[in-house]
């Protein structure tokens, strides 16, 4: 069995290549739309949500059938056209140019695995089945979110903020490992999910001025 190696990317303003334009790859467009890229999506037809992305000029439409160069240029492709010839003409190629590619019919074609995703502003957690079953994968990550609610977001904002701070002015690496341990003991998570947003600012900057 294969062994992924998780990664996340930072594909803001880079270019990815989506073909096909059914309801799949949509919401491929949507989540790299949400990373920020830059995508061209490749199909004769299209869902009228991403018709509608084309025509606000948010992704490039290319509506035809994909061919042979469709690829170049793109730091990654996903290919759900679901059209298996399709597919691995798109795999093909791109393994041929060491482009990372999704073969959203056939996950252990050459490339990438596409996770379940639950976002809570910086956290990010990622579900993987290694292709098994994306249901369970889904399943999961929504068992997840009850755990990790959207409290996380301004927690993790507070925590970074905290941190920068803590690097900037503490030079003792020790004192600074107290700071981040005091800080993620529990009781600011528990003051920003109960709303107390005065007293958790308050929590912060005591952590970060004792001695």
């Amino acid at each position: 069995m294969t062994q992924y190696y998780p990664v996340l990317l930072n594909i803001e303003g880079l270019a990815c290549l989506v073909v096909g334009g059914g309801p799949v790859a949509e919401r491929k467009v949507d989540s790299l739309l949400e990373s920020g890229a830059r995508v061209t999506l490749v199909s004769p037809q299209a869902t009228p949500r991403l018709a509608e992305l084309a025509e606000q000029r948010r992704i490039l439409w290319s509506q035809r059938v994909f061919r042979q160069g469709d690829t170049t240029g793109s730091f990654l492709v996903i290919s759900a056209s679901g059209q298996e010839e399709v597919n691995r003409l798109v795999s093909e190629e791109c393994k041929t140019n060491n482009i990372p590619v999704n073969v959203v019919d056939d996950p252990q074609k050459f490339g990438f695995l596409v996770p379940a995703v639950l976002r809570r502003g910086d956290l990010v957690i990622a579900v993987s089945s290694g292709g098994a079953s994306p249901l369970v994968a889904r399943g999961i990550r929504d068992e997840l979110a009850d755990r990790y609610g959207p409290e996380y977001e301004q927690y993790l904002n507070y925590l970074a903020e905290a941190r920068a701070e803590a690097l900037n002015c503490i030079p003792d690496a020790r004192r600074r490992r107290q700071v981040f341990a005091r800080l993620t003991d529990g009781r600011l998570l528990r003051l920003v999910r109960g709303g107390r947003m005065n007293e958790a600012k308050e929590w912060v900057k005591e952590c970060l001025s004792s001695p």
